[in-house]
């Protein structure tokens, strides 16, 4: 895959450090120094800010994508493309920061009786929200320049690591908690300015617009697209945190803090898509441009089945280890409550992040305007799950809500990009992957039969039993999915990779 694949392997390293900085934070770190309604208020607080960044947006991140094919001129600095990304964006955030504010009576409302505590900090949510537009901008423009691995260490492990400090000096009270939350915000702030620094290092972007190219075929398509994701940015933006304002909402900041653990867990599934993901979409963009559907298909193809095998093989690993993350989490035993978000939310994702980049097909092409029925369906079939569901199964059942409203969506979807763009992302190697799935979960349930009593005999202590097991049968699970994945030759890419890492160790013992 090129580019793709040494930006995406590059990136998903930086994701991955990000990811174990993030793991240490929340097993470590939040459980032992925060209370569970604290966790849940930084939860709604950033949840909350990101709803209205996605808003006033205005589209543009996804407007960059689309676009920047067009713009696309080194020697001009691309006539100024990276000037309207940031006006555009601009108008968005003084638009719906009034909105905010005038519907401060109503929100306020709603989280009064079980997530009060929201309340006291509601204006916080507009600076965070202005810092999370123009990151989120930053790397979009990051990423048409085919430059993915800052901005990712940026978000991914920066911010992490600046919210670390953040919650060990609010734990050893250096902070009041009026402190901590403006500094957990002001970490925001310091990502945004440092995104922004790399751009202008790059020495490709302008703040001068090159009104001459600005055609006026080229004004319209704009000014129609950008009017088509506003409207679809209601659904768009609002679908992602259905979860987290109905936990909050209808059962409060403490249960929101167990879910948030949950969700960070099952979250680790999509960290592969979200370099492979970043990389490949300017490429696709750029084929659904040229006309070039075997291009599409085979990029689609490629990104859907290496996330399936990494983000399969992930929830596998994760699911079968799932009480003995719980009983080395600090405090575990008040947040195992959320096991079985882990499982469905884990299953949300990997769906999310296999079938995702098929799904964003259609906003790149002539007939873009069709996905706004489509995100409009998934954001109704989400609400009426979440008010099923929530009430018979707790916070459960908000991620049950999330996962069925997703496969409904993307099976609509995907069926009509199949049939109206003729794009299709499936291959018979998806099936192979499920099955090998299929057989991990058929023998990890024969050593957990046979094997496992051994480790209870073996090591006195039931904890360090637990572990020890966890440990020995992963490993050995992991080396054989390996050798399979291998023999089957599912991945060029990754057998690849193995022959360049064996050839190494050999070169290295001779």
């Amino acid at each position: 895959m090129g580019v793709i694949a040494k930006q995406s392997i590059r990136g998903t390293f930086v994701t991955y450090l990000g990811v174990a900085i993030g793991a240490f934070t929340t097993f470590v770190v939040l459980t032992h120094f925060l209370t569970e309604e604290e966790i849940g208020l930084t939860r709604v607080l950033v949840e909350a800010a990101t709803m209205v960044s996605g808003l006033a947006q205005l589209g543009t991140s996804a407007s960059i994508l689309r676009f920047y094919p067009y713009f696309k001129d080194g020697e001009r600095h691309d006539h100024g493309f990276f000037f309207w990304t940031l006006v555009v964006p601009l108008v968005g955030f003084l638009i719906f920061s009034l909105l905010y504010l005038a519907f401060q009576v109503p929100i306020k409302g709603y989280f009064e009786q079980n997530s009060k505590l929201f309340n006291d900090y509601y204006y916080l949510v507009l600076p965070l929200a202005f810092c999370l537009v123009y990151m989120t901008i930053f790397e979009s423009n990051a990423n048409v320049l085919l430059k993915i691995v800052v901005p990712k260490f940026v978000r991914e492990v920066l911010v992490r690591v600046l919210s670390l400090a953040v919650y060990v000096l609010y734990g050893m009270r250096v902070l009041s908690l009026d402190g901590f939350v403006i500094a957990f915000c002001g970490v925001y702030a310091i990502a945004m300015l440092v995104d922004l620094v790399y751009l202008f290092r790059m020495k490709r972007i302008s703040l001068k617009p090159d009104m001459a190219f600005l055609s006026k075929p080229l004004r319209r398509d704009y000014a129609l697209y950008t009017l088509f994701l506003v409207v679809a940015a209601v659904a768009v933006t609002i679908t992602p945190f259905l979860n987290t304002f109905f936990v909050s909402g209808m059962l409060g900041l403490k249960t929101t803090g167990v879910f948030a653990i949950a969700v960070f867990i099952a979250s680790v599934v999509e960290v592969p898509f979200r370099s492979l993901g970043a990389i490949a979409q300017p490429h696709i963009s750029q084929a659904v441009k040229d006309g070039d559907i075997p291009e599409v298909n085979s990029l689609c193809k490629n990104v859907s089945l290496h996330q399936l095998l990494v983000g399969g093989l992930l929830f596998f690993f994760i699911w079968i280890n799932i009480d003995v993350i719980y009983d080395v989490l600090p405090n575990g035993d008040r947040y195992r409550e959320g096991k079985w978000v882990v499982f469905f939310f884990g299953l949300y994702k990997l769906v999310y992040s296999t079938l995702n980049v098929g799904a964003t097909v259609l906003n790149y092409s002539k007939k873009y305007y069709f996905s706004l029925i489509f995100t409009f369906l998934m954001t109704l079939m989400g609400i009426l799950f979440n008010l099923w569901l929530i009430p018979r199964c707790g916070m459960v059942g908000s991620a049950m809500a999330t996962l069925f409203a997703n496969i409904l969506y993307y099976a609509l979807m995907l069926g009509f990009n199949r049939w109206v763009i003729k794009t299709n992302l499936f291959s018979w190697k998806q099936l192979v992957v499920l099955a090998l799935i299929g057989v991990l979960f058929g023998l990890e349930w024969l050593w957990t039969r046979f094997l496992t009593p051994f480790a209870y005999q073996w090591v006195a202590d039931g904890f360090w039993a637990g572990v020890f097991d966890a440990v020995v049968k992963s490993a050995v699970l992991l080396a054989l999915s390996g050798v399979i994945v291998y023999r089957l030759k599912i991945s060029l890419s990754v057998n690849d990779l193995i022959d360049r890492v064996l050839r190494r160790g050999r070169f290295q013992k001779a």
